[in-house]
């Protein structure tokens, strides 16, 4: 009767282990941030799939990729609903149904815990890019921020990161999977498990900061959370009113400043949307903005949008705005999000949801990289979403910039109760907390509701805020110039193991099946031995 039941249970026993593998690779990020559980979902994966049909494998790999997009993409449902959040899983998970399928090509390979590790470094490759720019969120490696692994941004940037979390995951699997035969393989497979997950400790992190041709090795930022109003105001009138919050917090700032509770700012950093009326043609907008800038007395970072070009666009911009000359360099936001800043096939989706009747015009997307010159400061700007963009981030820092700053607004993505912890604005934080470690800069986010925070170069947050509170940071932080080996190799990791995992499965693809006596990293050894390693 037992065998009964166990040989009733035994055909859900991959579904079951699939979406276990996407769930457990959620848990990597924030709020539970288990870095170490997104290994083990790799091998979850990697187990499931190996030795099934083509069929199963896809949609055991669907099945993964929503464990892991359902919850980690569930704050979408607060800004543009359950349509919206439920498309979005869909749509990655199917990446995961391609993987599924590349997985079990390669798992009668020889080789397979090391090309598998390949595919993951190369299914981000693909999603990072394609459709629409792609869509770099839920990379393995932004659920390393508090891991070992986090150091292997220094040298290969977020994709050996995830090539290293997947590397790790392809090494329990064969663990899991080792009979007592290859005891002896088992025993050095764990010796090579704990180092590629300890090992990148070794790589040294820098904290301080440098000088170069006289300019300052660190300077006092100061970032401003106004805040947003939960009032059911009109649109126009919430749109005053958020810039004049901004204002309100900047003159706490400067009143703390004189009265030597805080260090005077370098530089005052205001997040993405402060102004959601043109400045630079709103005369109250700009009359609130010179107000600020007057009364701290140095350059404000000033997150706006802007009109235009032409009645049907409109620009995510960052406007460095000088006490004495007023508005000066502009950067406009380069990756914009699909069906959140701009619409595809604009006429058909908009028949799909009413949700979508909310964007009324698209952004027009710049192309410029965002090293700006604010004050003494040469830094590197991106605008909320761009921070998972490698190479957004990259060529602002490799064009000069020795701070990153990151302008976001996420208030749409939180609900007043909230702790901050989970959801969109806990995820954009581990992102750039890998990216501090990716480019040795110190990261500075100011969000217009919250999480707002100061970030070293070596990824320890130094300070943040809540959410859904008005608040001030106000730190000295390191200015550097010295280029990581990420930065100087820049995508270059990226796409050699990304064509390295191409010609592994194309291999693969072409291997003939065969069973082998020598002792190999192959899993068909599982056949002829009574129970695993334990």
């Amino acid at each position: 009767m037992v065998e009964t039941r166990l040989g009733a249970l035994r055909p859900l026993a991959r579904p079951a282990c699939a979406i276990a593998a996407g769930v457990a690779i959620w848990t990597s990020f924030p709020p539970l941030g288990a870095w170490p559980v997104a290994v083990a979902g790799v091998a979850a994966l990697a187990l499931s799939v190996r030795g099934s049909s083509k069929r199963a494998a896809a949609g055991l790999g669907m099945l993964a990729g929503l464990g892991l997009w359902v919850p980690l993409m569930s704050f979408l449902r607060l800004s543009f609903g359950i349509e919206a959040w439920a498309a979005v899983a869909i749509i990655e998970s199917l990446w995961f149904a391609g993987l599924g399928l590349a997985l079990r090509a390669v798992g009668k390979s020889r080789w397979w815990p090391l090309t598998s590790a390949l595919l993951w470094v190369g299914q981000e490759f693909l999603r990072d890019r394609w459709p629409f720019q792609g869509f770099p969120w839920g990379r393995l490696a932004f659920g390393q921020a508090n891991s070992p692994l986090i150091h292997l941004a220094a040298l290969g940037g977020a994709p050996l990161v995830t090539f290293g979390v997947a590397l790790g995951g392809g090494i329990l699997a064969w663990l899991v999977s080792s009979g007592r035969a290859q005891r002896r393989l088992a025993m050095a497979g764990i010796a090579v498990l704990a180092a590629v997950l300890a090992g990148p400790l070794a790589i040294g992190l820098p904290t301080g900061g440098t000088s170069h041709d006289g300019a300052p090795s660190s300077a006092v930022v100061a970032a401003v959370q106004g805040n947003v109003p939960r009032l059911g105001l009109a649109e126009f009138a919430q749109k005053r009113a958020v810039t004049e919050y901004h204002l309100q917090e900047t003159r706490v700032l400067a009143a703390q400043v004189a009265a030597g509770r805080l260090a005077r700012p370098d530089l005052v950093v205001w997040p993405e949307n402060a102004s959601d009326l043109d400045p630079t043609v709103d005369p109250i907008a700009r009359a609130v903005i010179d107000d600020a800038v007057a009364t701290v007395g140095v350059p404000i970072l000033v997150g706006a949008v802007l009109d235009g070009p032409g009645p049907t666009h409109v620009r995510n911009a960052a406007i460095v705005w000088s006490p004495t000359t007023g508005p000066g360099q502009i950067y406009l936001k380069r990756h914009l999000v699909p069906f959140g800043e701009y619409l595809p096939f604009r006429s058909f989706v908009t028949k799909l949801s009413g949700q979508f009747s909310l964007i009324p015009r698209d952004f027009f997307a710049g192309h410029q990289p965002g090293t700006m010159h604010a004050g003494p400061i040469t830094i590197a700007d991106t605008i909320c979403f761009e921070i998972a963009d490698d190479t957004v981030v990259r060529q602002a820092v490799t064009g000069g910039g020795r701070l990153i700053v990151v302008q976001t607004n996420n208030a749409d993505y939180e609900q007043k109760g909230d702790s901050g912890n989970g959801g969109e604005t806990a995820q954009q934080l581990a992102i750039a907390r890998v990216r501090a470690v990716e480019s040795g800069r110190a990261v500075v986010i100011a969000a217009t509701s919250g999480v707002s925070a100061m970030i070293a170069p070596d990824g320890k947050i130094l300070a943040r805020t809540g959410v859904f509170t008005p608040a001030v940071l106000d730190l000295r932080l390191p200015l550097r110039d010295p280029l990581t080996v990420a930065d100087r190799i820049g995508a270059w990791p990226e796409w050699i193991l990304s064509a390295a995992a191409l010609v592994a499965l194309l291999v693969a693809v072409g291997l003939p099946r065969r069973r082998t006596t020598r002792p190999t990293l192959d899993l068909e050894s599982r056949a002829d031995s009574p129970s695993p390693v334990g």
